[in-house]
């Protein structure tokens, strides 16, 4: 691999630098982007669902600076993240792709873990990269959940520099009582690695401090690189089992403890934004909110709420990959609630276009751009998204209508993938819950999505697959079973 990083790099670069060819340039060339690109922030929770801010209607859990941060900026409410779990809605908010087109999904292994072997490919394009040719300045901090190994970290894939557990807080667990390591849990209860850059600094991980010392960290950044654009990825490993509060916010929430890491994720975006504005470059800097997949309620009050939205985390049910989305630049985003749709697969060509930087062409985005939409109020330009579940297309929708061609609840709730000769159908636009099946009423939009999944399909080419491919090891942990269905 030593041989093989040096060339990757100079490809990555050249690639995103070049204006021909392999790239098309953006149209966005106004002389103040050329003179002084902007900022972008992405704060990425890890299994919050779209029920769990107060700005998204929950009675309880206290979020103050997110809900100011909606009412300054854009509040999304048709918002998804790429995939249903970890690393392959990960694969997809870096790169603009649907994990299916770089083997960063898995029927067998639905996420990476400590034992896994592959990780995101040395070919794919991530934003930091991207961004790079423009001359950012870029950090990822927090979660990974790309690779663990050292030819998949952050730092090999166009980040300056990272701080952050690898992978899931819940793995290498080393309590064998799992009812007492996750009901009641302690930092000494899982071994993971607290990492600078590319080395261990601290393990376990004390994750009674990660969220404030993830923050701690993005201020440092802000403050360091505020004399030129800057990229930072915060992706919080929160509040993604086990929970794990800050002595300042513990049995502060109505919510109890699920409550508590929220409000203390809410307080670390209020820093955020207080810092920008501090350093007068919030009219300079965009950052967008939201989370990586829907609320795991296979833990009942240790995992979050979906809200109107039908089940949760692991499923292609709209709980499941529909978001709380909070978009803000002040002074350049439209404040308001956006209806169209969005996805985190579009932050990646939105961001190019934005800082003047050219968007990828050598290969299939599934990403769009929706600088219009925050820029100018425009419709959102996505009208289709693809639910899939693993390497299975499960569902799709296009424009209101979704259609289901293969259903399957939670993990807690699971009977297996439910396969359906006749689609079924639902108005998302009138009901949100997809309760109410319309499918025998409308064959004509059956038809019309059948077509869609015919022509995206036809995009698609075999990959290795990066998620199935293991070191040797002891046998699986409790973390593992539950999390790899």
């Amino acid at each position: 691999m030593p041989t093989r990083q040096p060339r990757r790099r100079f490809l990555k670069t050249a690639a995103c630098a070049a204006g021909a060819g392999l790239f098309s340039r953006t149209a966005f060339t106004q002389d103040a982007v050329e003179k002084s690109p902007p900022n972008f922030i992405i704060i990425f929770a890890d299994d919050l669902g779209y029920g769990d801010l107060g700005v998204f209607g929950h009675p309880t859990i206290r979020t103050p600076n997110l809900d100011r941060m909606a009412r300054e900026g854009q509040k999304w409410t048709q918002f998804y993240a790429a995939a249903s779990v970890c690393t392959p809605s990960r694969a997809g908010i870096l790169t603009g792709r649907l994990p299916i087109r770089n083997g960063m999904c898995s029927d067998k292994r639905r996420v990476l873990f400590p034992d896994s072997a592959g990780g995101l490919p040395e070919s794919e394009i991530t934003i930091a990269e991207a961004l790079k040719s423009r001359g950012y300045a870029t950090a990822a901090i927090g979660k990974w959940h790309l690779g663990h190994l050292p030819q998949f970290l952050p730092t090999r894939q166009g980040f300056d520099s990272y701080f952050g557990i690898p992978y899931s807080n819940d793995m290498d667990r080393v309590n064998g009582d799992a009812h007492e390591a996750f009901q009641n849990p302690k930092p000494e209860y899982f071994n993971v690695p607290l990492m600078r850059n590319e080395e261990v600094v601290e393990r376990p991980a004390d994750q009674n401090t990660i969220t404030r010392r993830y923050t701690d960290e993005a201020i440092r950044i802000i403050q360091e690189k505020k004399d030129g654009p800057f990229f930072i990825y915060l992706a919080h490993n929160l509040p993604h089992v086990p929970l794990f509060a800050s002595q300042d916010f513990r049995d502060k929430s109505l919510r109890g403890l699920y409550g508590d890491v929220v409000q203390e994720i809410d307080a670390g975006v209020g820093r955020i934004l207080q810092t920008l504005r501090e350093e007068g470059l919030a009219e300079n800097t965009y950052v967008v909110f939201t989370s990586d997949n829907g609320p795991w309620l296979q833990y009942d009050q240790q995992g979050g709420s979906a809200g109107l939205l039908r089940d949760g985390k692991g499923t292609t049910w709209e709980g499941g990959m529909r978001e709380p989305t909070i978009v803000w630049g002040p002074g350049r985003v439209k404040p308001g609630v956006v209806n169209g749709l969005g996805s985190t697969l579009d932050l990646l060509p939105t961001f190019c276009t934005l800082a003047g930087a050219s968007i990828p062409d050598d290969r299939v985005l599934d990403g769009l751009d929706l600088s219009s939409t925050w820029l100018e109020e425009a419709p959102s330009p996505r009208k289709t998204m693809f639910y899939y579940r693993g390497e299975q297309l499960y569902a799709v929708r296009k424009g209101p209508w979704k259609a289901h061609f293969i259903s399957q609840s939670a993990y807690k709730f699971d009977k297996g993938p439910e396969k359906h000769e006749t689609p079924l159908l639902f108005n998302l636009n009138v009901d949100p819950g997809e309760s109410f099946n319309v499918a025998g009423q409308h064959p004509d939009v059956i038809a019309e999505i059948k077509t869609v999944v015919e022509q995206h399909k036809a995009t698609l080419s075999p990959v290795e697959n990066q998620l199935e491919k293991r070191i040797a090891r002891p046998a699986e942990n409790a973390a593992d079973a539950n999390e790899s269905k």
